[in-house]
């Protein structure tokens, strides 16, 4: 079904949301007061209007009952939970487009207002307003919804409802790290490479020798392992790794203020073991 919010939804979405609408239109109260409350919520769906065929089943099955002595004033809890159920199968719509759940309920303009009131004091609340000149009550919240759907009688698909979210948030979290560590290690080659380059520029001055001695062997150790992080230049050395850095900080500033000595319209190579600049 076209999802409330506008966000396309996929298939296997639409198909857990018809599932989740079969569910409950498959049940049928057993006490009059709730049946009459199912009935009077299916409003005209139950005089023949219904919009699919497992509502008009349900419609067919709940002709006994008196949709009349429902009032959700007077309603116990079950009663208005089978009001709510038969409500959204006739005029109510669920989106579960792009990981969000947004569920709609459509009732009279003059009773909005007044129905907020009424679900935030069975635990659902809700927001509302009036769209073409209906009244619609809307959930967006993803535990509102599912606690309402859940509470409506949809057990089986809220568990498939909430086993979807795991996975969806489960693949979300490894994207990120997995696009962390890309980034990561993009950071990483791109100033490996740039410390080769620099220590490439000393050499070819002879200035790596007006370097301290921790500093040739940082120098020495970025050449001998181009693709090593600082973490593993660090233990090579025995050095803490924020030593590492400055020294390799300090590499990239001497040859920053010595690139005047690199021969005219040349670039300094990189050492043997440097490869290419990365793309």
């Amino acid at each position: 079904m076209p999802g409330a919010t506008g966000r396309r939804e996929e298939r296997p979405d639409r198909d857990l949301v018809e599932a989740l609408r079969a569910e409950l239109a498959a049940i049928e109260p057993t006490r009059a007061c709730c049946r009459a409350a199912a009935r009077a919520g299916l409003g005209d769906a139950a005089e023949g209007r219904a919009r699919s065929a497992a509502v008009a089943r349900l419609a067919v099955r709940l002709e006994d009952a008196d949709a009349s002595r429902f009032a959700w004033v007077t309603a116990a809890d079950p009663c208005r939970m089978s009001w709510l159920r038969g409500r959204f199968l006739a005029r109510g719509s669920l989106s579960l487009a792009e990981g969000h759940m947004h569920l709609e309920l459509v009732v009279a303009p003059e009773d909005a207002a007044e129905f907020v009131d009424r679900v935030a004091a069975i635990g659902a609340p809700a927001s509302w307003r009036i769209r073409r000149g209906r009244g619609v009550l809307t959930w967006k919240s993803i535990d509102g919804v599912l606690t309402l759907v859940r509470r409506m009688g949809a057990s089986a698909s809220v568990l498939e409802l909430e086993s979807r979210l795991v996975t969806r948030q489960l693949h979300g979290h490894l994207n990120r790290v997995l696009n962390a560590e890309e980034a990561n290690l993009s950071r990483a080659v791109r100033a490996s490479y740039r410390q080769s380059l620099a220590i490439a520029a000393l050499a070819q001055t002879d200035s790596l020798s007006d370097l301290s001695v921790v500093d040739q062997r940082v120098a020495r150790a970025r050449i001998e392992a181009p693709e090593a992080t600082l973490g593993e230049l660090a233990e090579g050395l025995d050095m803490t790794r924020s030593r590492v850095q400055r020294a390799l900080g300090r590499i990239e500033r001497l040859a920053r203020d010595d690139l005047s000595a690199v021969p005219s319209g040349g670039h300094a190579s990189p050492p043997a073991g440097i490869g290419a600049s990365p793309g």
